[in-house]
This record gives structure tokens, C-alpha cells and sequence, in this order.
């Protein structure tokens, strides 16, 4: 006899109970979740989503007529980067190994079917942009490699790719013009890998355009393609620039040359995406750690706030009926795609997650300004509390009150968190993110320690009880700082961090030694007392601090390399460290893994750090 897999069954059952014993923290992690779809631009009916439901983030389709959805991707370690093509008939995605980033792109027909390659004949490389025609058959693709530096190439179906750029720096595809004619790019053949500069290309790839901010000043300012207008014979380019301190958008005919500023009284940085009709701009508005929605009206020049919950949005559409889609969250609340028609848009069926509590906002003077900190705490506990300061990646990125599973395991488990937007962050303007130059690590680390004072006098952190921790950027930042302040720190825990700067220059990917000669004022060779007062190999004779190491051996970013180099240093020493390497890149897409690295570093807290 079959068993029975109703709601009543023996095997639901058990799924339930398993559910309701499991903690928390391990339900965030588990529970499905959704990114914001993307939907074609001649066939708004199909979109494309990311989505962790069976365990590994994959693509899915979703035809909006039917309600159908199907899984695109199934891959050991996941898969996020894909396009939906504007004629809504392909599906391309980027096809790396174990995470190395290092790959193809393939496509594969929106109601199934095989791969294959979408452009034969390009080897593998690192992704460096996509834009793909209305065409249905035109896409421009961006490689770059050690050897070639960046290229960009033109495909045709049944015809030979062509290449239309070509430069030692690093650049990116920005868009393609609704006909097909231009293509925007932004490159940074200047030398400056923080400050992009925008060309306008023919396909045959001569230039049609150029702005560039980076010219005739002392202080160099970025660009960024924020997209082409969607409609026949408009050459109009929506741009992101930093001429006043922070990012906001103008309109440049490219054409003409005729730039529209927009002026828009707004504190904080600003970012925007034309709606369907091109009328009118979706402008997403971030300040302070928050963010919001406005529409802005070309015409008349009138912005309109759209109404969303305090907290993060990150990632808003508009829709052909007018409609605006946006991916919400606060710290408090999970993550879902809603809409200004009401309700959710997408509801991933299967377990729902827990929330967890709000976050406090926390400012504190530094030697570089004021300093803004996010601090979650249990609820109802006074402190003096076990702490966390768990620091963000980037290092341009910013923490927000966005829900976030990792930090809200922390509180779980009796933690306070704190986490730092020191200087490098976004979100808080140009000066704030530029200000790390040349004395890269260092900077960020005296803010982090005015915070980590704050948190002590405050009577909210025990000085006994620190943990150090962060991924990344983060992770880089916490083994430089458990060398650099090495009195300061209970213990660290850094995930897929740079722990040896000279050999993660020589061994990453070429994007980010350019980043990497920005920050530093050059190479290795050329500024040696920059990259060594910068490593964390420099100091880790100094480290007192039991240590935690996480690393994905395929990591084109942080490579295993330099990190290995870093740990027989500690073993050298004898030095209480324990190392955790796994078969990933920068990060795991994997649920399980994920929730095995939190409970590793759980446990490391909770053996080493004092009751």
C-alpha cells in the first residue's frame, strides 16, 4: 500500500514537527524567499525571479497569464545572474564553476528546453556587462580576462561576433538603445576603478559620445548608465552623477549633447529607471540607512513621493499599467515584493520566516565625522551585553534596516549587534566614500573603534565580550583588526576574507586589482609600504584573539591563496585559530552551507568566549 502525502499524512506530520522544533534563527535561513522579478519588456507578462526554495538559490520563470512558474537553473552551487531577453523568448544566465565566477553565458527558451551556448565561440571569462536587443537577436556581451583586459563584443544570430572595445582597464556594458543603435559603456581607461566615465558607442564601435567628470578637477567624480529611454528613436540617456557630493540622476541626449538636470531636492543619494512610457523617472531615493520611492514626472517636473513602509527598498520596478513592484524589508520584517496596486506580488509558498527586532539608530563622532551605527539588541535586555560588531563587505556597500538572518541569529543567541557604515560606505556621500584612499583598512577601523567605544560607555557592549566579524570586505577589516588593536577584541570570525593583501592583489580577478590600485595609489611594487601597512598579514604576530576563518577554495576574489598564507602564520605561532574551507566561491548559495557556517561560528563564540 502507498502512504498517503496529504495534509494529514505521516510525512507532513513529521515536516511539521521538524519545523516547529527548529529554531528560529535556522528558520530564517530555510524559509522560502523571492528576489524582485524582472519582466520583459515587449512581454511583461513573463518575468524571471530568483528564489532559494528548493535549498539552492535558482532561476525561475513565471509566466504572469498562466501563473506558471518552473525552475530554469539547477546547479550544485546555485545560480543568480540572469536576463530576461526583451522579447521575453530567452532566458540567459551565466554558467561559472563551483562559484569561481570564471564562465559562459547560455540561454534557454522561457518555456523550457535545452542550453546552450548564447554566443559560440567566446571563451570563458569574468562577466563584465549584458545588454541583449529588442531585437531578439542582437546582444552585447562583456569578458574580462588577465590577458585581454576588457572587451566587448557585438553577436548577431547568424552572424560573427564582433569586437567593439578593448581596453587594459576595467569597463562594463551599460545598455542598448531601444533600437538597437548605441550602446553606453562605462569604462575607466583614466585609471581610477572608483570613477567611471561614460562612452557612447556605434556598433561598430566608434564613438558617438563621451562624458566624462573624471577630467579638469581635483577631485575626480563617478558616472553610471542608468539606462537607455524605452522608446523608438529616443537617444536619450538616463545617468547617475556626484556633482553635488552624492549620486543623483540627470537625462543627456547623447545626440545633441543637451544634458537635463534634475535637481531634486532630496538629502541623500539618488537613483532612478524610466517608467514604461518614458514620461517619467521611478526615482529611489537612500538616506540614513532607509530608503524610499518617488515618481517623477519629465514634463512637469513635479517628484511625487509613492508610499512604502520605513525600512529598505531594495529594488523597485515600474510596470506598463503604472503599477510599481519593489522588494521591501526592515530589519524586523522579512523581505516580499510588493506592489502599489496592493498586496503581495509574489508568495513563495512553504515555511514562512520569523522576523526579529527593530534596529536602533546610533550616531557617534569620529575622527572623521559623525558616524552612523545600526544596533539590534534582545528584546527587553539591558546591557552590559556579549557583542557583535559585525561589519559589512564592499567596502562600498552600507548595513541598512534591511532584514538580514545572520545578525538576527546573533540577537537570538543573546547578542547585541552593532553594525558600522564607517568611512568607504555609500549612502552618505562622495567625500564619506572616497575618504579611504591610501590608507585602506586603517580608516575604516578607526571608526569602527570610536563605535566599539561608544558601545562600552554606553554601558551596552561588556569589554570582555567583543566579537569582531564581517565577510568580505568585512572579514578583511576583521583580521586587520585584531592585529592593529589587538588589546580591543574578545575574538574574530572572519568569513572569505583578504588576510594577506600583496598575494590576494596577484591572485584575484583583474576588476578588482584595478579597484585595488585606486585604493592603494598603485601596485605592489609601486607603493610596497602602502600594501604592507594595509595587510593583516603585516600584524598577525600581534593577534591575541582566538580567530575563525571561513573560505570558499574556487574564491576569484578573496583566493585561497593569500588566506592559507595568513593561517601557517597562526599555526606558527601556535595562535587559538580554526579554519572552515569549502567547495564555493565568494560565499555559498546553498542553504544547508549557509546555516552550517552560522552554526560553526556560534559554537566558536560560545567555546571561547568568556561566561
Amino acid at each position: 500500500m502507498t502512504e498517503s502525502n496529504g495534509p494529514g499524512s505521516p510525512q507532513q506530520l513529521d515536516r511539521r514537527a521538524l519545523i516547529e522544533e527548529m529554531p528560529d534563527w535556522e528558520k530564517r535561513f530555510r524559509a522560502p524567499r523571492v528576489s524582485l522579478p524582472d519582466w520583459a519588456e515587449d512581454a511583461p507578462e513573463r518575468s524571471l525571479f530568483v528564489s532559494n526554495a528548493t535549498g539552492t538559490y535558482e532561476l525561475y520563470a513565471w509566466d504572469r497569464a498562466t501563473g506558471e512558474q518552473r525552475q530554469v537553473t539547477d546547479r550544485p552551487n546555485g545560480t543568480t545572474d540572469g536576463v530576461l531577453s526583451p522579447d521575453g523568448r530567452w532566458i540567459w544566465w551565466f554558467d561559472d564553476k563551483d562559484g569561481d565566477e570564471f564562465g559562459i553565458w547560455r540561454r534557454q527558451a522561457f518555456e523550457g528546453g535545452a542550453d546552450e551556448a548564447a554566443v559560440p565561440g567566446l571563451e570563458s571569462s569574468y562577466p563584465a556587462g549584458l545588454a541583449l536587443g529588442r531585437d531578439g537577436r542582437t546582444a552585447v556581451v562583456g569578458r574580462s580576462t588577465d590577458e585581454e583586459g576588457t572587451t566587448l563584443h557585438l553577436a548577431r544570430e547568424g552572424e560573427a561576433t564582433v569586437e567593439i572595445y578593448r581596453h587594459r582597464e576595467s569597463a562594463g556594458v551599460g545598455d542598448l538603445s531601444h533600437d538597437g543603435t548605441l550602446i553606453a559603456i562605462e569604462h575607466t581607461e583614466h585609471g581610477d576603478a572608483m570613477h567611471s566615465a561614460l562612452r557612447v558607442l556605434r556598433a561598430d564601435g566608434t564613438a558617438v559620445a563621451e562624458l566624462d567628470d573624471t577630467k579638469g578637477g581635483t577631485v575626480e567624480l563617478g558616472l553610471e548608465v542608468l539606462g537607455f529611454a524605452p522608446v523608438e528613436g529616443d537617444a536619450r540617456l538616463l545617468v547617475g552623477h556626484q556633482r553635488r557630493g552624492r549620486w543623483e540622476p540627470l537625462v543627456w541626449d547623447v545626440t545633441t549633447g543637451e544634458e537635463t538636470d534634475l535637481s531634486l531636492d532630496l538629502p541623500g543619494d539618488v537613483s532612478a529607471e524610466w517608467y514604461p512610457d518614458g514620461t517619467g523617472l521611478l526615482v529611489a531615493h537612500s538616506f540614513e540607512a532607509r530608503s524610499e520611492l518617488f515618481r517623477y514626472d519629465l514634463a512637469t517636473r513635479e517628484l511625487t513621493r509613492i508610499p512604502t513602509p520605513s525600512g529598505t527598498v531594495s529594488g523597485a520596478t515600474a510596470r506598463p499599467d503604472g503599477s510599481v513592484e519593489y522588494l521591501w524589508s526592515s530589519a524586523a520584517q522579512p523581505s516580499a515584493v510588493r506592489s502599489t496596486s496592493g498586496g503581495v506580488v509574489l508568495d513563495p509558498p512553504g515555511m514562512r520566516s520569523p522576523g526579529s527586532v527593530p534596529v536602533e539608530d546610533v550616531w557617534v563622532e569620529g575622527p572623521g565625522g559623525r558616524i552612523h551605527a545600526l544596533v539590534q539588541k534582545p528584546a527587553g535586555a539591558t546591557g552590559p551585553l556579549p557583542t557583535v560588531f559585525d561589519i559589512h563587505g564592499g567596502p562600498t556597500w552600507h548595513d541598512s534596516d534591511s532584514f538580514a538572518a545572520g545578525p538576527a541569529a546573533w540577537v537570538d543567541h543573546g547578542y547585541a549587534v552593532v553594525r558600522v557604515n564607517y568611512r568607504g560606505s555609500t549612502g552618505y556621500g562622495r567625500a564619506w566614500t572616497d575618504a579611504l584612499k591610501h590608507r585602506v583598512g586603517l580608516i575604516e577601523l578607526e571608526d569602527i573603534a570610536a563605535v566599539r567605544e561608544w558601545a562600552i560607555t554606553s554601558g551596552l557592549a561588556d569589554p570582555d565580550r567583543l566579537i569582531l566579524t564581517g565577510g568580505s570586505w568585512g572579514g578583511y577589516l576583521t583580521l586587520l583588526g585584531l592585529g592593529t588593536q589587538p588589546d580591543a577584541w574578545t575574538l574574530g570570525i572572519a568569513a572569505v576574507p583578504v588576510a594577506d593583501y600583496v598575494t590576494a592583489y596577484h591572485d584575484e580577478m583583474e576588476a578588482l586589482k584595478a579597484m585595488d590600485r585606486t585604493l592603494l595609489g598603485g601596485t605592489p611594487e609601486e607603493v610596497p609600504e602602502r600594501f604592507e601597512a594595509s595587510s593583516p598579514l603585516t600584524y598577525v604576530d600581534r593577534v591575541e584573539a582566538p580567530v575563525y576563518i571561513s573560505a570558499g577554495v574556487n574564491d576569484p576574489r578573496c583566493p585561497i591563496r593569500q588566506i592559507e598564507n595568513y593561517v601557517k602564520r597562526l599555526q606558527a605561532r601556535g595562535a587559538v585559530h580554526e579554519v572552515y574551507r569549502y567547495d564555493a566561491g565568494h560565499g555559498s548559495l546553498v542553504v544547508d552551507e549557509r546555516i552550517k557556517q552560522i552554526r560553526l561560528e556560534l559554537d566558536f563564540a560560545d567555546r571561547h568566549l568568556p561566561k
